[in-house]
């Protein structure tokens, strides 16, 4: 009985260490893939050997076949990725190669291996079959690669999560870099348009980082470059045009000649290679508009999205000419920019002022944040006033209904204030009163001793003064509120003439971000304070501007052409920005702030030059 409990005991534990054993064998695993297994006479395809595992920092020794029958274009490219799930970690190393058949036929490309923790891997052998193909046209010498062949190994896709939506829903698009060659940091050449639309950049990304992706089948490596929200201004069919940019591509170097050292120099081994640039555009996005249902109340401004609305005064018992606030909060998600302010009915003997907004806007996936607007309101008149409730209404895209949201009516208590300096009171003015017996004089009869007295001057210098300032001052008020009306009647004007104004309080903001070392809101700050002052010197709307536009206005207004060309380097260079090296643009930031200074100055000096001619 004890020598079969034993028994049992023994076969168990061998079951267990035979267990184990395969799990770690099949954890570490080494295998050959390729993007496609038939390929024509011209074509080029990737290999790509992968181990994966739990522990990949062991590796060691990795050695490729001999490619028989196929050219290395370029090869081999090291990638590797980590990932954690349930507190286990795992991980993997590629190595990838580009290359061309030599001949047609079926050709079997061998094993691979490589060392791992004093074990030895091998991949299987991938038979690749080699049909009849025409030669590729327009060859260039970009280290062996066409531009179409570049095209398909590098290229942008533009992406929208909806192509249908209404006016003011968001659109979300995203940009994104597919490669499969090895690249350098890209550079913006040109920004997609945006015409129709109000952007509103998300995130800013600072860094570019790849992962290993399918696209039509094959295997890319790709990295999200650039993610725009966008509110439809109009109805229609809008597009958004190409973002462009210049990749610096690394390729094998072509060989030159037969030459038996440049034949050796030439092996994968030394890397012997070259960069191209190369340009590459996304794709044209097209979005069908349709317009808002028509039963809005009369409340609707525009707002779309999902929204909270709330009102409140922070006093409700005053005195006659004391203030109060009366602030409204907007929050939610939607075209927060684009709100136009709720105006509140007052009664009568209330004076309103030009409001106070603040915005707080969160730039994720969903823009959303909160608008807050407060009135100053000054009562004149005494007695029990009530301002009716606040509408806010919006349009909500899930329910595709208008919500009308409401605040409670305000009953204020206001009681005479305190009058001004009131008339003195009927009586005697205080006077120096002498009583030395000097209040009779004796009538004297001689020696008399008079001076003929000077004539009294009636009009005195202050009169005159007192006449002319009221006319002078009439004269100042009125043309002040002529051109107050003017201003008020003539948006544009009132942009413009506003414009340095504004732009200047974003760059003290940005000065804040910059001594703050936070880079990513010193170029955002910087670039809103240089695309905002142009939207308002140029007269272009926010939802239709773009750099293009503004720089095609400014050589219209026959601006110099080197000024133009500064502007065009700021706005390329904050763009580059949001996703360039934190440390390649900190550097810079400081010199780059007084440069955007002396622009905008002298911008604004050559601009208002030319209106006044």
């Amino acid at each position: 009985m004890i020598i079969k409990i034993t028994q049992k005991y023994f076969y168990a534990i061998l079951l267990f260490i035979y267990c184990v054993s395969a799990a770690y064998v099949n954890a570490q695993q080494f295998n050959a893939t390729v993007d496609r297994t038939t390929v024509g006479q011209f074509d080029r395809f990737q290999v790509y050997f992968t181990f994966e595992g739990g522990d990949v920092n062991g590796l060691s020794n990795f050695r490729a076949p001999s490619f028989n029958g196929f050219r290395i274009l370029s090869g081999p490219n090291q990638s590797s990725s980590m990932q954690i799930i349930n507190g286990k970690v795992s991980g993997s190393i590629t190595f990838s190669y580009i290359v061309q058949p030599s001949a047609i036929g079926d050709f079997t490309i061998a094993e691979a291996s490589v060392n791992h923790s004093g074990n030895t891997y091998h991949t299987q052998p991938v038979k690749i079959t080699v049909v009849k193909g025409t030669p590729q046209q327009q060859k260039e010498n970009d280290g062996g690669y066409s531009r179409e062949e570049l095209g398909k190994n590098v290229f942008i896709v533009a992406e929208a999560n909806k192509y249908r939506a209404l006016l003011g829903e968001q659109i979300t698009v995203t940009y994104k870099l597919y490669t499969k060659l090895n690249i350098s940091s890209p550079q913006i050449s040109k920004l997609p348009s945006y015409e129709g639309f109000w952007a509103e950049e998300v995130g800013p990304l600072q860094n570019i980082n790849f992962e290993i992706g399918m696209y039509k089948g094959e295997r890319f490596r790709i990295a999200k470059i650039k993610q725009v929200a966008l509110f439809p201004s109009k109805t229609g069919t809008l597009s958004v045009t190409p973002f462009e940019l210049n990749v610096p591509v690394i390729v094998k170097k072509k060989r030159t000649g037969n030459d038996v050292f440049d034949e050796f120099f030439n092996d994968s081994f030394f890397g012997k290679t070259e960069t191209v640039d190369f340009q590459a555009r996304s794709n044209i996005i097209k979005v069908e508009v349709d317009p808002l249902p028509s039963n809005a109340p009369a409340s609707f401004n525009g707002a779309v999205g999902d929204f909270n609305f709330k009102a409140e005064i922070d006093r409700k018992d005053v005195v006659t000419n004391e203030s109060i606030t009366l602030r409204l909060s907007i929050s939610g998600s939607g075209n927060l920019k684009l709100l136009k302010v709720p105006e509140p009915q007052l009664p009568t003997g209330f004076e309103k002022y030009e409001p106070k907004t603040v915005e707080n806007i969160n730039r994720g996936a969903v823009i959303s944040g909160q608008k807050i607007i407060d009135y100053l309101i000054v009562p004149r008149t005494a007695g029990q006033k009530e301002i009716p409730p606040v509408e806010f209404t919006y349009f909500n895209p899930s329910s595709r209904r208008y919500i009308t949201l409401k605040s409670p009516a305000f009953n204020i208590n206001v009681r005479q204030g305190i009058a001004g300096n009131e008339s003195a009171s009927p009586g005697f003015a205080r006077e120096d009163i002498k009583l030395l017996s000097e209040d009779i004089r004796f009538i004297k009869t001689s020696n008399f001793d008079l001076e003929r007295k000077q004539e009294l001057t009636l009009i005195k210098p202050w009169f005159w003064i007192s006449v002319i300032a009221p006319f002078f001052g009439l004269i100042g008020i009125v043309v002040f509120k002529r051109r107050h009306d003017r201003l008020s009647g003539n948006i544009q004007l009132m942009r413009y003439q506003k414009a340095e104004k504004a732009a200047r309080k974003r760059l003290v903001i940005a000065k804040r971000a910059l001594d703050k070392n936070d880079t990513v809101n010193f170029y955002s700050e910087l670039s809103s304070a240089l695309f905002g002052y142009l939207e308002d010197k140029l007269g272009i709307q926010k939802s239709e501007f773009t750099i293009d536009t503004a720089l095609e206005k400014l050589i219209n207004q026959k601006v110099e052409t080197s000024l133009v060309e500064r502007v065009k380097r700021i706005a390329e260079k904050c763009e580059y920005a949001r996703f360039a090296p934190e440390g390649e643009t900190s550097a810079v930031a400081p010199d780059f702030y007084d440069e955007s200074v002396k622009v905008i100055i002298e911008l604004d000096s050559s601009l208002d030059a030319r209106r006044k001619k």
